[in-house]
């Protein structure tokens, strides 16, 4: 982090970098202020104005909150991950599509050395809540094989689902985190799409 700010707006700055990329917004002034104890509203926004005068945040489109920026300062910290589109966690549905969107994530949040294979996805449905994943979630994912007892994106019979993936003998299938559903044995083809590598909790808990 650069040598001109000052240790309050270092702590500011990471705070806002941790909130934006767990909960795909930036904080309010009311949040910063619970995090720092500031007896105001006007302490939190002394600190982001004078972050937003650095380029290390700009102000939203509400005018109520300031988000990270793209300045190079900041560019370590951000990478955008591809946010395809809504995939079920309960019943398998159609194949995610590529959306327009991108979420922005520090890697080091989820343990990530690199955002390398990395991308995200919409999740639908209650079947995973066992695994603290909840409908509305973004689940960010690595593209790779997978192993048993990981929880996987997995297109089954053609169709898309997250789950934990699951071995009995030499049988794969595919398994909720939550009692209410079946288990998913794939009739014909079973090919895991990525790896759960991390939440962002956007949904309701």
């Amino acid at each position: 982090m650069a040598t001109s700010l000052t240790e309050a707006q270092e702590n500011v700055f990471s705070f806002i970098v941790r909130h934006q990329t767990q909960h795909a917004r930036p904080p309010s002034l009311r949040e910063i202020c619970q995090e720092f104890g500031f007896a105001s509203h006007n302490a939190a926004r002394k600190h982001v104005q004078a972050l937003a005068r650095k380029g290390y945040v700009s102000q939203t489109g509400d005018g109520r909150t300031w988000a990270a920026t793209n300045a190079k300062e900041v560019q370590g910290y951000f990478h955008n991950v591809p946010l395809f589109g809504t995939i079920p966690a309960g019943l398998p549905g159609d194949n995610p599509e590529l959306a327009d969107e991108a979420v922005r994530i520090d890697p080091e949040v989820f343990g990530l050395r690199s955002a390398k294979g990395l991308f995200a996805l919409r999740v639908r449905g209650d079947s995973m809540t066992g695994a603290q994943i909840a409908d509305g979630d973004v689940a960010l994912l690595r593209a790779e094989p997978g192993l048993p007892g990981q929880i996987v994106a997995a297109l089954i019979d053609g169709e898309s689902t997250l789950k934990r993936m699951v071995r009995e003998g030499r049988r794969l299938f595919l398994r909720a985190e939550n009692p209410t559903y079946q288990d998913l044995i794939p009739a014909e083809s079973l090919t895991v799409q990525g790896v759960l590598v991390g939440v962002i909790g956007c949904g309701q808990r």
